[in-house]
């Protein structure tokens, strides 16, 4: 009964139902990977103007349809509980994004054990002995730290957000992964996580990585290359 009168309430809103559950999955699979925490990292997604988003203080596992919090462009919430303070970043990385042309439907920031050690440290990610990462990511930079909850905490990423960047890492404050949806974001995250584990192993407890030598790697984007122009096509 409880579902069926939410459900009746988005659509005289006109807030999608498909939009909400997006979020809340990719929540609890966050939490679920211990990505995120109840006071600590927060999810959205965009659709028609509107922003769903976490609320503040928050169990991700838990939450249900009625705590997502919806604001419309003028950021009045016109659903769900309390947004969370880190609204205002996600606001801004979907103005940045689609300011230089990027379709990003997608937000999120996580305070993932590894990627924030990295950023606590204001250590960017880089290496060429891993070719997912070469691959796929080029390079995870790391941006000087502004403050949470204000416009100042996007300005240095701003140009790795207008270059088409998918994550970077905030300084002392975890990591920021943008994608086409919600789901790519988290996505981004999860690879990101286990890339900087994978780095972090080698370099400071292994001795330090080996590199792969020039002629690989160029041969490793060669392939890459034909790889992707063959899923290219596929589409």
């Amino acid at each position: 009964m409880k579902e069926e009168k939410i459900r009746k309430e988005l659509d005289r809103l006109g807030i999608s139902e498909e939009c909400i559950e997006e979020v809340l999955t990719v929540a609890k699979r966050m939490d679920d990977k211990g990505l995120v925490n109840s006071f600590a990292g927060n999810i959205s997604t965009k659709k028609d103007g509107k922003i769903y988003i976490t609320p503040t203080g928050q169990n991700k596992a838990l939450l249900t349809a009625d705590k997502i919090a919806v604001l419309d462009e003028n950021d009045k919430r016109v659903w769900g509980y309390k947004e969370t303070s880190e609204y205002i970043m996600h606001k801004m990385a979907y103005e940045i994004c689609e300011k230089n042309g990027w379709d990003v439907k997608g937000v999120v920031h996580s305070h993932s054990k590894v990627l924030t050690a990295y950023s606590m440290a204001m250590k960017d990610i880089e290496t060429k002995a891993l070719p997912e990462m070469m691959g796929n990511f080029h390079y995870i930079p790391c941006v000087p730290y502004g403050a949470p909850g204000t416009k100042y905490i996007l300005t240095m990423a701003e140009p790795y957000l207008a270059d088409g960047y998918r994550i970077v890492l905030l300084g002392n404050h975890g990591s920021l992964a943008v994608g086409a949806s919600v789901e790519d974001a988290m996505n981004v995250v999860e690879a990101c996580e286990s890339i900087a584990e994978q780095t972090l192993i080698a370099n400071y407890i292994l001795g330090g990585e080996k590199p792969l030598h020039s002629d690989e790697i160029c041969r490793f984007f060669e392939i890459y290359k034909e790889n992707r122009e063959r899923r290219r096509i596929k589409e």
